[in-house]
């Protein structure tokens, strides 16, 4: 029976409540597997936490992930697995110097005002600090991790993994230096991979111009001092008789002659069929021109400018050097007309300036390989993709895959210990590791080896994350916890991270890193529209939890949230189960009621065995947490809480709480006494299946039942 200052006599207020129970489960040393109960041959259970960038505070989209894999790892621990979730957080390499960058800004200050070293620092200062807001959202939002095992990926037994697998790799032929033409920001002074460009469809004038007897159609005319050739296709019967012949150019800065070649990767219908060939500015025109052994001639500077090879165009960026060669081009009857053109542009996934191509020498992984296991090991079943049309999009991608270009030109990152020609023209690299060679460059002979000034993608680093964390190779974490069972991450990362993943985990340790991927989608505002901070409509996870209760907030992302698909989050939603939680806290109190205070069970054949009608209704939920527990191992977890949800709200709080205020009116006092027990037992159980769900008002409960121990240990009921 409940006494007279009893807490359940007061409405759940979740801010006098989380705090305290977290640091309960934390002071317990249960996070750790190693310290949970001994159980005979306890199987492993293994989330490695996809690090959240440290540049600044939880958003939804994390909130999601977090309350994810927290069920995972609770659920599994409930069931007696040995249940690791290691946590960590990433520097997040040009994300966060972006980031930085912007604070700069606001200071009236540019990265370029500092060394390498003083900007370095800055960003070190500022990670570690958002670090520690990282870790304190993460703990707000009942994050059951193990932050003994807690990693950042500039640790330096991480880097020292991440520099081990550039050596080898390196010796394996796998990793080379090569001068290829690369994706560039003009405005963060970088290199970006493939992934890191973002195709964005545009409409722009299409441009013919006179190119002595032909006319060529292009976008960019601003790039004509850096033709090297005019290409048809051989297939092409307007153009066979120019095939091979030499012809003059008439230019706004002079004239230029080019070799009229035939390409089969020339489009018949596009234009006129006749295209100028910019090797050093366009990706297909650089494919074509290794082709047929052209050179490159670079017209447009690092900082998106005309140089010196543009005559009077010097000096002037793109856009502005584009409108006064057309003016020219008109006035020199050059320009025979424009028209509206739809295509797609490639453009900085940060700042969405268009990315200019520029050959330079970089440091490139060969994928073809990597790909072809990778590819492999989803299609025999190792590694399982959920939602499974997600495979479809990963095979492509994998299937079509490029050299993967890991140099960017950043000073926030993990240096590549490499040594480099002083020659910018010279491609020569060696890796270094210990910083120890020195001497003239052996390609050229004319340059001095210098230290490579250049920073890994972040995404080299990241997709070592399964097996460093875990201390590969000798540690006893990576033998007791490598493969991972479940890698937990927005569906957008499929390429960004999962695939390098596999590709580096199977290249490093012969293994895959996880046997499965759980992909979730977007967490959009309550309208659907995509939150954003100049919307307005951000939700922080933190502040929504202080409001409603991080409980109500977990069961809002996770109630109907089918993977793969992006969800709304309204308000409303959330608050829909701050009301739940008042109604568990309400259940407990009227079952607390009237029941003893004892939770013990009396012994079978006692007055204490439960009636046929209770014990039909025992079964009944018995078969509820069956199909929750079927939901749960196939990572059904819309599907698990709603059920648990609809049983608590619609059956047990509507009609057999109502109905047994009937029962302990009566004078049956075996009645009384079965559905009391009935009611104790079937508490604990709805306790412990919604504890993955809603962790600390479970917790809160339990910890009033007179009980001994934590819930976060419990048994999963069997029935």
């Amino acid at each position: 029976m409940l006494s007279e200052d009893s807490k359940f006599l007061k409405p759940y207020n979740p801010n006098e409540t989380e705090g305290r129970i977290y640091e309960l489960w934390e002071k317990s040393g249960y996070f750790n597997p190693d310290n949970l109960p001994p159980t005979t041959s306890a199987p492993t259970f293994t989330i490695i936490m996809p690090p959240p960038n440290a540049n600044g505070r939880l958003h939804a989209g994390h909130a999601l992930f977090v309350t994810v894999e927290d069920i995972m790892t609770r659920y599994k621990r409930l069931q007696g697995y040995k249940a690791l979730w290691l946590p960590g957080t990433d520097h997040a390499g040009f994300e966060t110097q972006v980031v930085y960058e912007k604070k700069l800004e606001k200071e009236k200050r540019s990265r370029f005002d500092l060394t390498r070293e003083e900007l370095y620092s800055e960003i070190m200062k500022f990670t570690l600090d958002n670090k520690a807001n990282t870790e304190a959202d993460l703990r707000a939002l009942g994050a059951s991790c193990d932050w003994s095992r807690e990693k950042f990926t500039l640790d330096a037994d991480i880097i020292k993994t991440v520099y081990d697998t550039f050596k080898q790799m390196s010796d394996d032929g796998l990793i080379y230096r090569g001068k290829r033409i690369v994706n560039w920001c003009t405005k963060h002074q970088t290199s970006l991979s493939d992934l890191e460009a973002n195709p964005e469809t545009r409409t722009d004038k299409l441009y013919y111009m006179q190119y002595g007897p032909l006319v060529v159609a292009t976008v960019r005319p601003e790039t004509m001092f850096g033709d090297v050739a005019i290409a048809v296709n051989p297939k092409d019967k307007r153009y066979k008789e120019y095939i091979g012949q030499e012809i003059e150019v008439q230019s706004p800065i002079g004239k230029m002659k080019l070799k009229v070649i035939g390409d089969e990767a020339v489009e018949i219908d596009f234009g006129t069929g006749a295209l100028k060939i910019t090797p050093a500015h366009d990706a297909n025109d650089y494919e074509i021109a290794k082709r047929h052994n052209l050179p490159a001639v670079e017209v447009i500077d690092q900082y998106g400018k005309l140089n010196d090879k543009a005559g009077k165009y010097k000096g002037l960026k793109i856009e502005v050097a584009r409108e006064q060669v057309v003016a020219d081009l008109k006035e020199l009857g050059l320009l025979i007309k424009e028209e509206a053109y739809e295509h797609n542009v490639t453009t900085c996934y940060k700042c969405n300036r268009t990315l200019e191509p520029r050959i330079m020498p970089q440091w490139f992984v060969k994928m073809d390989t990597l790909a072809k296991k990778a590819i492999e090991v989803v299609k025999s079943g190792e590694v399982k993709i959920i939602p499974d049309f997600q495979e479809k999009i990963y095979f492509h991608w994998l299937e079509n895959i490029r050299d993967w270009n890991i140099s960017r030109q950043i000073a926030w990152g993990i240096p590549i210990p490499a040594k480099i020609c002083s020659n910018p023209n010279c491609d020569y690299g060696v890796v270094d590791l210990e910083d120890k060679i020195n001497g003239k460059c052996p390609n050229c002979q004319t340059g001095e080896l210098i230290t490579d000034p250049d920073t890994f993608d972040t995404w080299f680093s990241s997709g070592q994350w399964p097996y460093a964390t875990l201390g590969y190779p000798d540690h006893k974490d990576f033998k007791e916890f490598y493969p991972t069972d479940v890698m937990e991450t927005g569906q957008d990362l499929i390429f960004f991270w999962v695939a390098k993943m596999i590709m580096l985990g199977l290249y490093r340790t012969g293994k895959v890193p996880f046997h499965t991927v759980y992909l979730h989608g977007m967490v959009r505002a309550g309208d659907r529209q995509k939150m954003s901070k100049s919307k307005g409509n951000v939700i922080s996870p933190v502040e929504i939890g202080e409001k409603y209760g991080t409980d109500a907030l977990r069961m809002a992302l996770i109630v109907g949230n089918t993977p793969g698909t992006d969800m709304a989050l309204p308000e409303d939603k959330i608050k829909a189960y701050k009301l739940f939680a008042n109604k568990l806290w309400n259940i407990t109190r009227f079952v607390l009621s009237n029941t003893p205070t004892t939770l013990e069970r009396p012994p079978k054949g006692s007055s204490g065995v439960l009636n046929q009608a209770d014990q039909k209704l025992s079964e009944h939920f018995a078969e509820i947490i069956k199909d929750v527990t079927t939901d749960l191992d196939n990572y059904r977890f819309h599907l698990a809480s709603d059920k648990l949800y609809h049983y608590v709200w619609d059956e047990f709080a509507a009609k057999i709480l109502e109905d047994s205020k009937n029962i302990f009116l009566s004078e049956d006092n075996q009645a009384k006494v079965s559905r009391q027990q009935f009611l104790i037992r079937t508490l604990e159980k709805i306790l412990i299946t919604l504890h993955p769900f809603m962790p600390f008002i479970t917790e809160e409960i339990w910890q009033s039942l007179d009980k001994n121990s934590l819930l976060m240990i419990e048994k999963w009921p069997a029935e």
